[in-house]
């Protein structure tokens, strides 16, 4: 019988963010950069960082994102994410614990037509020639700095992200739900090379003293034009996703 998440979504209201309703209309961002870092996170606690329905990975990990939207309808920014990775249903899916935008408009536009848990930091991506670097400041302290060192390049078809979930509440009818996001890239540009995390403070991410990485497990950086979709499923967080998912979208 597969674990399934002991979230206490009640307590963990207050993190999230809301939803104008399900039917928002897709955006095409061309050039973003995107930098995804896959690590290890310790086992024990990891079941407490997602709600019910959801199950779980083994071994444990985090997904740890920076991306960098160059042209956008309301400007450049640049968004930072860490999610972690589970099931719903059988499917792999990567659960947002929280997310920071380097402007408000994009903050706002996030939070409102996809429900990310939004809120507006000091975000940075950068790619050198040895190396590309995520990071993240708020109010004076670096709570992410992630790095891709030893470069290497490989083909688009060889990465694989995952659909993010996001935990928000429904304007219309004031209730938690579980939102899909189903991006699709078109790749320019991609690499492969050896994860370093320099600075993680777990708390501002909302996984607290549960969330600890522990191993790296991989690291990627791209270029592609992305579209963030139609919201396509959305979830009740306390039932299982087999039972408690409704399709919006095709």
């Amino acid at each position: 019988m597969p674990s399934s998440g002991t979230m206490d979504v009640a307590a963990f209201a207050p993190n999230v963010s809301e939803i104008n309703g399900f039917k928002t209309p897709e955006w095409t961002l061309k050039g973003a950069q995107i930098l995804n870092v896959y690590y290890e996170v310790k086992n024990e606690p990891f079941a407490r960082l997602m709600p019910v329905m959801f199950h779980p990975v083994i071994p444990s990990y985090a997904m740890l994102n920076v991306t960098h939207y160059p042209e956008s309808p309301v400007g450049p920014f640049t968004v930072a994410d860490v999610r972690v990775g589970c099931r719903a249903g059988v499917r792999p899916r990567g659960f947002t614990l929280k997310s920071y935008v380097s402007t408000a408009a994009a903050a706002r536009e996030l939070a409102g037509r996809w429900g990310y848990p939004a809120s507006v930091a000091d975000v940075y991506l950068r790619a050198f020639h040895d190396r590309v670097v995520g990071r993240v400041k708020l109010g004076g302290r670096c709570i992410l700095e992630v790095e891709m060192l030893d470069r290497d390049f490989i083909g688009g078809n060889d990465i694989q992200y995952v659909s993010s979930m996001h935990l928000c509440r429904n304007k219309e009818d004031g209730k938690l739900v579980v939102v899909q996001l189903d991006p699709e890239w078109t790749f320019i540009k991609a690499e492969r090379g050896r994860p370093q995390l320099k600075a993680f403070e777990g708390a501002a991410w909302n996984g607290g003293d549960q969330l600890v990485p522990t191993w790296p497990i991989s690291a990627s950086y791209a270029i592609a034009d992305t579209t963030l979709s139609a919201i396509r499923y959305v979830s009740d967080p306390n039932v299982d996703a087999f039972k408690g998912t409704t399709q919006i979208a095709a």
